[in-house]
């Protein structure tokens, strides 16, 4: 069971293992629908050996959407503590300019989207809290 969501502005490069991106795509947020789920989630994914977490970023923003032209900044690190451990990630804000027709990944679709769902979340308990942490630092500006 998940306890919190910390923020932080930064720390150590190695210790995020994840990366999650707050995507825009002409005005609208980005999110993805695996192909074994019916629930939506940000573009985001686990960090591979050898990668910085914001390569992870940047290939996991494109396997997950098909992006081939965007910006990315960083937004902050985040922690999830559950049952007495804490694991980092890293959240990243993308502005898409282009996408590919087709995916080539585990996601079934990306829907574009004029507001963040409400419900029907994939991590309910930690992506609304990215986002919102970003919406109060002013990001998309």
């Amino acid at each position: 069971m998940i306890r919190e969501v910390r923020f932080y502005e930064s720390a150590e490069e190695a210790l995020p293992r994840f990366a999650v991106i707050l995507a825009r795509f002409q005005g609208k947020w980005v999110f993805c629908r695996h192909r074994e789920r019916t629930t939506l989630e940000l573009p985001g994914g686990r960090r591979e050996p050898g990668e910085t977490v914001e390569e992870t970023a940047r290939r996991e923003l494109y396997e997950e959407t098909g992006a081939t032209a965007f910006t990315l900044r960083p937004v902050c690190v985040y922690s999830v503590v559950r049952d007495g451990s804490e694991s980092f990630g890293a959240l990243y804000a993308a502005e898409i300019t282009e996408l590919e027709r087709e995916l080539h990944s585990e996601i079934a679709e990306i829907l574009l989207l004029d507001a963040p769902p409400e419900d029907n979340w994939t991590y309910p308990e930690i992506q609304p809290k990215l986002l919102e942490e970003a919406l109060r630092r002013g990001i998309p500006e």
